[in-house]
């Protein structure tokens, strides 16, 4: 599953282009599927298997859509009314770019679309009880960023938001719309931030001072500090995740790793630990696109929502 192809990076906002040959891309929710379950990979990424979008997803993805939307507004009206308004009208553009979504309430009736609704502007009061954002200028939102370690394999995903402080200190946010984390979720959820922390600190050069996640439904943050020793160390467990998924891949060998997260699982129907059989290996495993791979959200509910 090899795929080369030359790339311009920047070593900061102003550095020269250097083009870059990289023969590979990860993105923090497949590499997480990846030390989640090995199967669960190879199902998403090589068989690219389709998923059917949950309510919980598309509330996280809907809450998203209006807390990016949201700061488009001058900052004296970032209230709670504004941002209830703005929920049946992202909901309505998400339906007509992804009609996938309607099918979540096929037959039924009004009132479960409206109940929806109103749970997606409940978990955005989570919000207003954690942050001001009329206080708040973020410098980028829903951002692609990327940068290419160990000479050739390309990190790259999207943040929520990046703000920047006056003194050029970075702090990475995410938004979380289910209940702060039992551990097992919240370790999930710091790899996804140092991943973003690791691509920020070799391409701008600064570590981010602060790693921001903002549990909606139960109004909680939490904070995480990085450094640049520990960004080292995580930047060669990332290398060698990859090469573990190589060797996976060339072996033809993904193996289940049963836990409490198959629960919520979709393809439990093809996987041997629950007596299925996974669909022949791909006679030529599609390399994944860098672009759609990074924006991939998984699919476990309260794991990454």
């Amino acid at each position: 599953m090899t795929a080369e192809s030359v790339i311009d990076t920047q070593g900061d906002q102003t550095a020269a282009r250097t083009p870059v040959t990289v023969r590979a891309s990860l993105s923090p929710s497949r590499a997480a599927d990846f030390k989640t379950c090995p199967l669960l990979y190879r199902f998403r990424s090589i068989d690219r298997l389709p998923e059917r979008p949950t309510i919980e997803q598309a509330r996280g993805t809907l809450v998203h859509a209006v807390l990016e939307r949201l700061f488009d507004l001058p900052a004296p009206t970032r209230t709670p009314e504004s941002a209830g308004d703005l929920v049946a009208p992202q909901w309505d553009r998400l339906v007509t770019e992804e009609p996938e979504l309607a099918e979540l309430f096929a037959g039924d009736d009004a009132a479960g679309v409206e109940g929806f609704l109103r749970s997606a502007a409940a978990l955005l009061e989570g919000y207003f009880a954690v942050e001001d954002p009329r206080r708040l200028e973020p410098a980028e939102r829903e951002a692609l960023i990327s940068a290419v370690v160990d000479d050739e394999l390309l990190i790259r995903g999207y943040l929520d938001r990046l703000d920047v402080a006056p003194d050029g200190a970075l702090r990475v946010v995410d938004y979380k719309t289910g209940g702060a984390p039992r551990e097992a979720f919240e370790a999930r959820a710091l790899f996804q931030l140092k991943f973003y922390a690791l691509v920020l600190w070799r391409t701008r050069g600064v570590v981010p001072r602060v790693l921001r996640l903002l549990y909606l439904k139960d109004a909680e943050v939490c904070d995480y500090a990085p450094d640049a020793e520990e960004l080292v160390r995580f930047e060669r467990t990332v290398v060698a995740l990859w090469r573990a998924i190589e060797q996976a891949t060339a072996r033809q060998d993904f193996r289940p790793r049963p836990s409490r997260l198959c629960d919520w699982c979709s393809h439990q129907s093809r996987c041997p630990s629950f007596g299925g059989t996974p669909p022949p290996f791909p006679v030529a495993a599609a390399a994944p696109d860098p672009l759609v791979d990074a924006r991939s959200r998984p699919a476990t509910p309260g794991a990454d929502e």
